[in-house]
């Protein structure tokens, strides 16, 4: 089995709990929080990714996080610098951690994270803090991120559909068994391609190096007016 591991949460959770204490602790601990979890889904072999600060998203969307103003914690960047020299870890190039962690996922692999975003992502999964393991089918994935689609997703500062919470998300999708389903009922409910296009690109995790939500779409957005999403793609890129 191989992990694939989101970098990004081991650094930021070790470094919230290390604000008093030395780096030397610091790398104890995350050691022990990536060894743990190596042992707990008995992988054979690991990829760590972390995010880049330059991230395409910000480009989509320049509100994107500009909400995320508290103080990083004093030993984050170390750490990240740390994952990179001692655990190999890849830092993402224009994409976040979550993006490589789709892009790398496969049959054979499990992606460790406590990000509920990567459960729009097919196949095996493990949370390393609550000790669990999911298997996200293909419908589930798209359920997952329509769901996202609709709510939004306050942490990233991405406004969904106001009055949408995941209840009424849930309900609207209840009927809904393929992708262009889904698709076809949120469009309905944003009434506005603009504005469902540019959080769908936020929120949709890569599958692969030249992933864009657009492209993941081609069969869906027949749907849209040509010279709207034409217009959209050039405004957007």
């Amino acid at each position: 089995m191989e992990a694939l591991m989101d970098g990004d949460i081991y650094a930021f959770r070790v470094a919230c709990t290390t604000e008093n204490d030395n780096e030397a602790i610091a790398v104890y601990r995350v050691n022990e929080m990536i060894e743990n979890t190596l042992a707990e889904v008995e992988a054979s072999e690991y990829k760590l990714f972390l995010t880049s600060p330059d991230n395409f998203r910000k480009q989509v969307y320049p509100e994107y996080k500009a909400n995320r103003t508290a103080t990083k914690p004093k030993h984050l960047q170390f750490l990240r610098d740390y994952l990179v020299e001692s655990w190999q870890g890849t830092v993402a190039e224009k994409m976040e951690a979550d993006d490589y962690l789709g892009i790398n996922q496969h049959e054979s692999s499990i992606i460790c994270s406590i990000d509920k975003d990567l459960l729009q992502v097919p196949g095996k999964h493990y949370n390393f803090v609550k000790k669990e393991f999911y298997e996200v089918d293909e419908e589930t994935g798209f359920r997952n991120f329509y769901t996202q689609l609709l709510t939004g997703d306050t942490s990233d500062n991405i406004k969904g559909i106001a009055g949408i919470g995941p209840v009424k998300a849930k309900k609207a999708l209840a009927k809904c068994f393929t992708e262009q389903e889904m698709f076809s009922v949120v469009r309905d409910m944003y009434n506005n391609d603009e504005w469902m296009i540019m959080n769908g690109r936020c929120l949709h995790i890569l599958r692969s190096l030249d992933d864009d939500w657009t492209n993941h779409l081609k069969e869906n957005l027949r749907f849209l007016c040509y010279n709207c999403f034409h217009n959209l793609r050039g405004n957007l890129r």
